[in-house]
């Protein structure tokens, strides 16, 4: 049965007449000369309106020899749908513009249904133009024959966007090109961000190539976090996120080109536009292998020396005024058994009273790391208190606390209260709690589990149906 999707954005967008859309697409390769690659496997591809990006998204197409394949998957981030660590896939056989019906790989879509983070969500296809713009220039300059997959991207927390893109990495092959649809910063009083006007921000310019750069490198950690340190504006998060971890280690990834200019440049707003091409293969992808949690205690010296890091992290900070961790060179005194994988919380406490927490509590790096990033994150990004001041480093008292892998328990009566810290999910919604709170507050089980709720947004009995816990221990150091 054919289930065709009318263009949400025709007419809006782009012309909804077909002569004048080809028009449209003809302008955008005036004097334009390329050379076609058959190396392609993915590309970064900006989502305006054709007088703004559309130049620079067909520069990128044009690269593009479409002989090697024999679908192409568009992400596209929701503009109008809230969607937590979900991607929505339309229940479609064809796609409509003005410029023809485009096929939908209903084979591949039926295979990427059975991941669990894969839904659809027909109000996030009803307004959506991310996917949606691409789709005349694929048939303009790719190919109109080429069936398409349009996936629009929720917001996605760290763990999850590498658990969806290893998944997504699996149901590709060579015949496989992904598009992520992206626009960079958007710059302006109109977009709110104006990080001119914060000295550690930066320009606009500076913030677009560096969040390009910890991309092209590979590096999900450090992008995520310098879109989240920056505030950037940057609306294709998750689709370029998801490439981060979908992309072959060995694969290189070039701009195509960059133009800095929107309608209100004059006006002091502008939003950046970058093409770029991964070259590489999917060829029988191999999950990474993920790096194995440290198991057993901590050594109790290695422990006291993570509490001293903690404090050696925060005074360099307040001395250099860089409020970022600095990587690369592995501080003197850190031993192999730091170097395990591991959670870990740095808490700062004043007076006996809290001052900042933040930490993680799945391990997927050395644990030296988690507490050098997380003393900083504390100090200076624990929204519920303002940054720490460099004249109360000497007040606070730094505790850190190594954890143990979570795991799940068969039901929250078996949460041992003093000993085990504890996860709850339900749904797109989570918390934690270290065990020493509920000890700290002299709660019950229930009434733990109670503010355990709140905190992740849920009523305080939320977490008496459909919930999920796990639990984790604890080793807690202190100054």
């Amino acid at each position: 049965m054919t289930r065709i999707q009318p263009s949400p954005v025709a007419g809006k967008w782009y012309q909804d007449s077909t002569n004048m859309l080809r028009y449209d697409m003809s302008r955008l390769i005036e004097n334009m000369s390329v050379v076609r690659k058959r190396t392609v496997c993915a590309a970064v591809v900006p989502h305006a309106g054709y007088r703004f990006s559309g130049r620079v998204a067909a520069g990128v197409y044009m690269r593009i020899d479409p002989r090697r394949y024999r679908r192409i998957l568009v992400m596209g981030p929701s503009h109008y749908l809230p969607m937590p660590d979900r991607i929505s896939i339309g229940d479609f056989t064809h796609y409509s513009t003005p410029l023809g019906l485009v096929p939908v790989d209903t084979e591949w879509v039926a295979r990427a249904r059975k991941l669990s983070f894969v839904v659809n969500e027909p109000a996030a296809h009803a307004e959506e133009h991310s996917d949606q713009i691409q789709l005349p220039l694929i048939q303009s300059f790719v190919s109109a024959k080429i069936p398409v997959v349009c996936l629009v991207c929720g917001q996605f927390a760290r763990d999850r966007v590498v658990e969806a893109g290893h998944a997504l990495r699996e149901l590709l092959d060579d015949e496989t090109l992904v598009v992520a649809s992206s626009d960079f910063t958007h710059f302006g009083a109109r977009f709110g961000y104006e990080p001119g006007q914060t000295p550690s921000q930066g320009a606009s310019g500076t913030v677009e190539a560096s969040a390009f750069e910890l991309f092209a490198s590979k590096d999900v950690d450090g992008f995520l976090r310098y879109i989240h340190e920056t505030g950037t504006s940057l609306c294709g998060r998750d689709p370029l996120a998801l490439l981060v971890t979908m992309m072959p280690s060995d694969s290189k990834v070039t701009r195509t080109g960059v133009d800095p200019s929107s309608q209100n440049r004059a006006a002091g707003q502008s939003v950046s536009y970058v093409g770029a091409l991964v070259e590489g293969a999917w060829k029988a992808p191999v999950r990474e292998t993920k790096p194995q949690p440290a198991r057993g205690p901590i050594d109790e010296a290695d422990g006291r020396f993570l509490v001293s890091l903690a404090r050696a992290v925060l005074r360099r900070a307040f001395k250099t005024k860089c409020f970022r961790p600095i990587w690369g060179i592995v501080p003197p005194g850190v031993t192999e058994g730091m170097k395990g994988i591991r959670g870990g919380f740095v808490t700062l406490r004043k007076d006996g009273v809290l001052r900042g927490c933040i930490g993680e509590v799945i391990p997927r790096r050395e644990v030296w790391k988690v507490v050098t990033e997380h003393a900083l994150n504390a100090a200076f990004q624990d929204a519920r208190f303002p940054p720490l001041e460099e004249l109360e480093l000497g007040t606070v008292a730094i505790e850190v606390s190594v954890l143990s892998p979570p795991e799940p328990v068969a039901s929250w009566r078996d949460i041992r209260l003093g000993c085990h810290g504890v996860i709850l999910r339900k749904r797109s919604r989570s918390a934690v709690f270290l065990p020493q709170v509920a000890v700290e507050q002299g709660w019950s089980l229930e009434e733990t589990l109670d503010n355990l709720a709140l905190k992740a947004g849920l009523p305080s009995d939320g977490w008496r149906t459909e919930t999920d816990f796990l639990v984790f221990k604890a080793q807690v150091f202190h100054e």
